[in-house]
């Protein structure tokens, strides 16, 4: 049953006493030097360590998991959880759609990320992960008349290169770029004027792959850059900008 301190805080400051909770977990989870996997305390046990409801704590918890910082589910005590790129994509998303940030500046940052990220997979990336990254771009080639399937290859090269960096804040970063991907790439590839200057872009995937196969990170620094601005010049031209 909620006390009556509880019910004050929901009437005069609830959002406060939820994010103190949430801080709280927060808290824990650093103090107890606990990582992804481990388990929390249960509703009851943390409600009653801080001496609130089990509502608010369940509140807090469901708000967390929402983040993806913890991982709740039925009949269980909830566990540490990693942060996913789907997050940070819901709020890209909705900073595009509300005015906050344009696509120019969107593509500003992928620029500056995704040229490092690409130096970093060519030095550090495994013998599987420089095929997967081959065979994504092959893919695109092979599929060059079906659009939608290329675009899914697109986003799945970007994402592997990411994860190839061997840094998570990279991989975490450009994995949240999918959405927006989903709304600039159809028109992107609508705006070239013709099959040949689609085909430059698969060509410049080529050299991006076999760049990291090769562990030539200039070459594929160099190959990136000169992607993405084919890319945004196609997106001026057709007037996203």
């Amino acid at each position: 049953m909620e006390s009556k301190s509880d019910a004050a805080g929901g009437q005069k400051g609830g959002e406060g006493l939820l994010g103190g909770v949430m801080d709280a977990v927060r808290i824990h989870i650093r103090e107890n030097g606990l990582q992804v996997g481990d388990w929390l305390p249960s509703e009851g046990a943390f409600a009653e360590k801080l001496g609130v409801s089990r509502g608010i704590v369940r509140e807090a918890y469901r708000s967390l998991s929402a983040l993806t910082l913890i991982d709740i589910g039925n009949g269980r005590r909830p566990r540490v959880d990693a942060p996913r790129a789907d997050v940070l994509a819901l709020v890209t998303d909705h900073a595009v759609h509300t005015d906050q940030v344009t696509i120019q500046q969107i593509f500003d940052v992928r620029r500056t990320v995704e040229r490092r990220t690409v130096v970093l997979a060519a030095m550090r990336r495994t013998d599987r992960e420089a095929a997967a990254i081959v065979a994504l771009a092959e893919a695109m080639q092979r599929d060059f008349d079906a659009p939608q399937k290329v675009m899914e290859h697109d986003i799945a090269f970007h994402e592997a290169i990411g994860a190839a960096s061997r840094n998570p804040m990279f991989s975490l970063i450009v994995g949240s770029f999918h959405v927006v991907t989903r709304q600039t790439w159809p028109i992107g590839w609508a705006s070239r004027a013709s099959n040949e200057t689609r085909q430059e872009s698969i060509d410049g995937h080529m050299t991006i792959a076999r760049a990291i196969a090769n562990g030539d990170p200039t070459t594929g620094e160099q190959a990136m850059v000169e992607h993405f601005d084919l890319t945004v010049k196609a997106l001026l031209a057709a007037g996203v900008y």
